[in-house]
């Protein structure tokens, strides 16, 4: 089953082409010039990614050595995400499923981290616990079953990378903070200070990192830190706050799988590239548990991930009927040229 998938829920572009589980190609292409802008610029990134993805998918099929015409369903992210972005993504998909007849797969992009640790048929035993963590997202997942699974816990406010992205602007670090502050921390001293780590009263299992994104912004103007900036000060506060984070992720995710009494853990998302968390999930593999992180290439969003969650949720639909609107594929009238595409 040969499929052909499309990411463009944020700033990265992406195409990438499956057989089944096992990933042939996976082409990524990141905007990096939001980072003069601190941020990602939802109208700039929609407009790039217009510009992109015609490009982006004719690099895929050729690196996967693969004809448009070979493909059988076409998979793209639908939700959540910014919307000009999916926009985008989410038609082009359509757009070539109508023109191929073939089946369109829309595919919610929390799914596809959930499963992204499947990926080139990687083995994982329901059910599992799932810490999924982004710069948009952090939950807790009980997975019980493909596509059976439940939320157990989810941020209040901001989301984990959110708060490194906030956290490296304060120091003046630039964009994307999460992998600048893990660099950072490596040199600095996590006892530095105390950063504090949330405890909600309505659910144990929920997050929240806007209190922490606050406590470093006082704490910095207590020291008065731009007058007194310099190498290690920086460094010492990139590695008490990624501390705290770290924690709380990792305390948070390790009490749930005691609760349901799960041995699997799985965790995602791009900050699940963050080496001090993989260290310290690591460290629980030596107590009877096993420890899953996806590859660096698809920790952050790609393309690969909703292939595999769309090929997933085609196989285990009992109607796949669903998946195909014929009135749309008889009315279509654009024609692909195969050899030129």
């Amino acid at each position: 089953m040969l499929s052909l998938a499309i990411e463009s829920s944020c700033d990265e572009t992406s195409v990438a082409v499956l057989n089944n589980e096992t990933v042939l190609s996976n082409v990524i292409s990141s905007q990096l010039f939001h980072t003069k802008y601190g941020g990602v610029v939802p109208e700039v990134a929609s407009r790039e990614h217009l510009k992109k993805i015609v490009e982006i998918t004719e690099i895929a099929l050729k690196n996967a050595d693969i004809k448009l015409s070979d493909i059988k369903i076409i998979c793209a992210t639908s939700e959540p995400g910014l919307i000009g972005a999916l926009l985008i993504g989410l038609n082009y998909g359509k757009a070539l499923s109508m023109c191929l007849n073939i089946p369109f797969i829309p595919v919610n992009h929390i799914h596809a981290h959930l499963y992204s640790n499947f990926l080139n048929n990687s083995k994982i035993s329901f059910p599992f616990i799932s810490l999924i963590v982004s710069g948009g997202h952090t939950l807790l997942i009980l997975a019980e079953e493909f596509f059976k699974h439940k939320i157990i816990g989810k941020t209040v406010d901001d989301a984990a990378g959110e708060a490194f992205d906030k956290v490296a602007k304060l120091l003046g670090l630039g964009y994307p903070g999460g992998p600048l502050i893990d660099k950072y921390a490596k040199s600095g001293n996590e006892n530095f200070h105390k950063f504090p780590e949330s405890v909600l009263k309505n659910n144990e299992f929920d997050f929240s990192f806007s209190g922490i994104k606050t406590s470093v912004r006082y704490f910095l103007k207590d020291i008065d830190f731009e007058s007194i900036k310099n190498e290690s000060l920086v460094n010492d506060i990139c590695a008490s706050f990624q501390k705290a984070v770290v924690n709380t992720l990792f305390n948070k995710t390790y009490l749930a799988a005691k609760k349901y009494g799960v041995k699997e853990i799985s965790v995602s998302g791009g900050v699940s590239a963050n080496s001090y968390l993989k260290s310290k999930f690591n460290f629980l593999s030596e107590s009877g548990y096993k420890i899953n992180f996806p590859v660096l290439e698809y920790s952050t969003d790609n393309a690969a991930m909703i292939g595999l969650t769309g090929y997933l949720k085609y196989k285990y639909s009992v109607n796949k009927s669903i998946f195909i609107n014929e009135t749309l594929f008889q009315n279509a009238k654009a024609k692909l040229d195969y050899e030129n595409f």
